[in-house]
């Protein structure tokens, strides 16, 4: 049995970290694909960071198995697993926030987060210029990466010969731990989609509540409606 010093082999296992913390929850198949390595080694570093608690092994959904056959499992990072990526400065965020609501109330807090998520319309506009060709939900998907979010875009199946829309994923949340004592962080993102959108939309998951990617469902937009938005 081969024996791999944990020291040497560390980066090719952050390599596999990082590209489940960019990808989300991957099978083994799709990390060797996407990393270049054989499917030995990838099992091996992913029953390393499984013994280090650093990622959890997950049953497919449904919608994403086809064909015959067991499914193979998914992994995804674990909490512990994206401290590894996460700024250290968490806990003093967390901390400067609590003494925020205690002594100025709520509505601060949510006037906190409302600024900090300005971002979303003060780059929007540009880069929907400098991106024509992309959708709105991809130039969101944009914004939030320049942010650290590592955002992608998953188009939702058609229905009736036209799409339903678009899901903006986050595969990375910078303030996920801040997120899950203060949800008013994520309230504030979505309100600013909304806006830069001019349509309601509806997150359907969060890293900060312990789901593997954000995930904010984009209604489906005439034309017109992107000139609109990227005008």
């Amino acid at each position: 049995m081969e024996t791999v010093d944990p020291a040497i082999d560390q980066p090719t296992r952050q390599r596999v970290a990082r590209s489940i913390l960019v990808n989300g929850p991957s099978t083994a198949a799709a990390l060797a694909e996407r990393l270049v390595l054989t499917p030995a080694a990838v099992r091996r570093h992913l029953d390393h960071l499984l013994e280090e608690g650093a990622v959890e092994a997950r049953d497919p959904r449904p919608a994403d198995h086809r064909g015959r056959g067991r499914p193979a499992k998914v992994f995804a990072l674990t909490e512990h697993g994206r401290d590894g990526f996460e700024a250290q400065y968490d806990d003093l965020a967390t901390e400067a926030l609590r003494f925020l609501a205690e002594t100025a109330g709520p509505d601060a807090v949510k006037a906190f987060a409302e600024r900090r998520a300005s971002f979303i319309e003060e780059r929007f506009p540009q880069v929907a210029v400098e991106h024509p060709e992309a959708s709105p939900a991809e130039v969101l998907a944009l914004v939030f990466s320049d942010e650290g979010y590592a955002a992608s875009v998953r188009q939702l199946p058609l229905v009736g010969g036209s799409s339903v829309g678009e899901q903006l994923c986050q595969q990375h949340c910078p303030v996920s731990h801040v997120a899950h004592e203060f949800p008013q962080l994520c309230e504030a993102e979505t309100e600013a989609i909304g806006r830069v959108l001019g349509t309601h939309v509806q997150r359907l998951a969060t890293i900060a509540h312990g789901d593997g990617v954000c995930t904010t469902c984009i209604p489906g937009s005439t034309p017109e409606k992107k000139e609109q938005v990227t005008a």
